[in-house]
């Protein structure tokens, strides 16, 4: 009998309108980018904190309200209260629950607002578990409870709070599966808003987060390696850079537009680093490379721009190309309309920034220095550049040190589909790559990763200590070249092929130093790897610790005392089981391994991994599945980089030693008698 096709029919019937609260939920990577569960910056429930926080700073812009309330209740809610005019109390329900509704519409009433579209509130409010909104206004009060979206409380009534509005929420965790609050995001987020907003006091759990000279501020905050002149701080009408160069390699940007982070940059952070090339290409008269020109730059870039377009509701990219509409909704031209953004941007950096190297001509001659010598090295490894530029491309055909996985953090966007009630995750932000030492390692690894989202890199030996050395050694070594080439950064890290790239050593002496000289060789040509939080340490079991299950032993008994059918399938599992037999604790400090001794005495069978070779494959998964532990490496202006990379990786050999010898500890290697 022939199996019937089943086929499915296209009709009217499958047509369906979706509600708004039920459109955001089914396609919440259109409203909120990534979900995530809150290891990234740029996941979900920090989009949901930014789009409540904006309608405050909107607010702040228009001159009222100089405090916001912002606090995050055991990492699983926040709240936020602002001191502004505070949402028309006769449209807070519609202003929280319905799309395309909102006062940013009117140009009149908002001039220069990152809320355009009516849709960042309801898409906190849809996604949320729970949501309270309350607007306070000259002593009346509009409160408004919904769950996932849905109206469940609404009262009005009299108040004596202050005039403003008050948001509460708590992500779904259906939707944001084990999700945290960071705190160190959300002080970043908050620190970038004040940056852009001087005069705005933010208390954040109680703490106050203020800048008084903006943009300079941010600099200075973020920049690890000294300037080679002071910050030069230039403001304007709907424009504010601030800019330096340090010895460090690449370039580092921060953009922003009406006080919006701008992660991805956009066309006002593209016409900034075209025009400051420029205008001190122009200033010097000298035909320099931009490559050298703006090579060490640091820089901030902040605009105002009337109805913004950005290029997704996360906003973090600027695709408007315009300063302002044609019209205002009463037809009148604004001041900048017509007024692209690339001439508005570029106008202002070429008059002032020339005049400002015209009346400080040391500053300029500075400046000067710092290109010529960019200039001078590049033509040194010019040679070796375009050489080690063609190995690197015969390497990647059959690169023996790579295995590459299929999906990358540089990929175009999949397209979101629906399955099961789930929406596709985006994998380009699980991407990583293990850098690993020697081939054992390598082996287990990759016999055990995920071929997908997981790569390796196997290093030959301890790689160079690449401190105090040119970039020269990048394409020189072979070893540098080819993880350079591998992870894509050689013009910066727009490229960038894994979101996070782990350092995977043994945790023994050789391999601690193998992890010092990777972070050096970062820390020295790479440094935005580190600061944009791509690069993490692998942490490995030191110790195994297992014991038989009691209740396997007691299956044994049972089938043993019970000669039935059942008994007997009882005893034929438990014998094909031999391997679940054993409860394992797999320890990575000596407190983890003293615990899981107490834990499964009187007996435990106790093993020392003396490297990750030593670990098989079917275990190697376990640590770097969904648990696998990281650490990320780190790097702020505190932590006085310089100095430790020259006392750790410079050419202080006896100075090190003694400390060495100063502060050794002896482990005794105990006997079981001993024990």
């Amino acid at each position: 009998m022939e199996e019937e096709l089943k086929t499915v029919v296209y009709d009217e019937s499958k047509i369906r309108h979706l509600e708004d609260t039920e459109h955001i939920r089914t396609r919440p990577g259109m409203y909120i980018g990534r979900l995530g569960d809150g290891s990234h910056a740029e996941d979900g429930i920090y989009v949901l904190l930014k789009e409540s926080i904006d309608n405050s700073i909107d607010e702040f812009n228009e001159g009222f309200g100089k405090r916001i309330e912002v606090n995050i209740h055991e990492d699983l809610s926040a709240e936020i209260r602002d001191y502004g005019r505070g949402i028309p109390l006769g449209k807070l329900v519609e202003a929280v629950s319905k799309l395309n509704t909102g006062g940013k519409y009117d140009t009149a009433v908002f001039t220069a607002s990152v809320g355009m579209n009516g849709v960042g509130l309801k898409a906190v409010n849809a996604l949320s578990a729970k949501f309270i909104a309350r607007s306070c206004r000259q002593g009346k009060m509009h409160e408004a409870i919904f769950e996932k979206g849905v109206l469940v409380s609404d009262e009005e009534g009299d108040t004596q709070e202050e005039d403003g509005t008050y948001i509460f929420f708590e992500p779904d965790p259906e939707l944001f599966h084990n999700y945290k609050f960071h705190g160190e995001f959300v002080e970043n987020m908050l620190r970038n808003y004040t940056y852009l907003n001087t005069g705005l006091a933010i208390f954040y759990n109680g703490r106050r987060i203020l800048s008084r000279n903006g943009l300079e501020d941010l600099l200075n905050d973020n920049m690890t390696a000294p300037g080679l002149y002071p910050i030069i701080h230039l403001s304007g009408d709907h424009i504010d850079i601030a800019f330096t160069h340090t010895s460090q390699y690449g370039e580092e940007y921060y953009s922003f537009v009406n006080g919006q982070h701008t992660t991805q940059g956009g066309t006002h952070q593209s016409a900034f680093k075209e025009h400051i090339a420029r205008t001190i290409k122009e200033f010097f008269g000298k035909n320099y490379d931009v490559q050298d020109v703006r090579n060490g730059l640091v820089a901030a870039v902040a605009v105002r721009v009337i109805e913004p377009l950005f290029e997704s509701q996360t906003k973090i990219k600027l695709g408007s190309l315009t300063m302002a509409p044609d019209k205002d909704m009463e037809g009148k031209p604004f001041p900048l309309s017509g007024v692209s953004v690339n001439k508005f941007v570029g106008d202002f950096v070429k008059e002032n920034v020339d005049n400002y190297l015209h009346r400080n001509p040391d500053i300029a001659e500075v400046i000067k220095q710092k290109i010529e010598e960019s200039e001078k090295e590049r033509k040194a490894i010019a040679g070796v550049t375009k050489l080690a530029r063609e190995r690197a491309k015969k390497a990647n055909l059959h690169n023996r040190k790579l295995r590459d996985c299929r999906i990358h953090l540089n990929d175009p966007a999949p397209k979101t589909k629906k399955k099961e009630g789930e929406e596709t995750p985006d994998k380009r932000f699980d991407s990583s790559i293990f850098i690993t030492e020697g081939d054992s390692a390598s082996g287990s690894i990759t016999k055990s990763r995920d071929v997908n989202t997981q790569a390796v890199f196997s290093l030959r030996g301890k790689p160079l200590n690449s401190f105090g050395l040119t970039k020269k050694v990048v394409y020189e070594n072979e070893e540098f070249n080819l993880l350079q080439a591998a992870l894509n950064i050689e013009d910066g890290l727009d490229g960038l092929r894994y979101n996070k790239v782990i350092v995977a050593t043994d945790a023994d002496v050789d391999g601690m130093h193998i992890r010092l000289l990777m972070i050096t060789f970062f820390l020295q040509f790479f440094p935005d790897l580190i600061k944009k939080g791509h690069v993490y340490i692998l942490q490995t079991p030191l110790f195994r610790v297992r014991n038989k299950k009691k209740k396997v032993r007691a299956a044994k008994n049972v089938g043993a005392e019970q000669p039935n059918a059942a008994g007997e399938a009882i005893l034929k599992k438990t014998r094909n089981s031999d391997r679940s037999e054993f409860e394992t604790i797999y320890c990575y400090s000596e407190e983890e391994r003293l615990a899981a001794i107490e834990k499964l005495s009187p007996d435990p069978e106790i093993t020392r991994f003396k490297g990750l070779g030593e670990i098989s494959p079917d275990e190697f998964k376990n640590f770097i599945g969904p648990d696998m532990r990281l650490e990320p490496v780190s790097l702020h202006k505190s932590d006085n980089v310089g100095s430790l990379l020259e006392y750790y990786m410079g050419k202080n050999t006896m100075e090190r030693q003694g400390f060495i010898i100063d502060n050794l500890v002896v482990e005794e290697d105990l006997t079981e008698e001993d024990e």
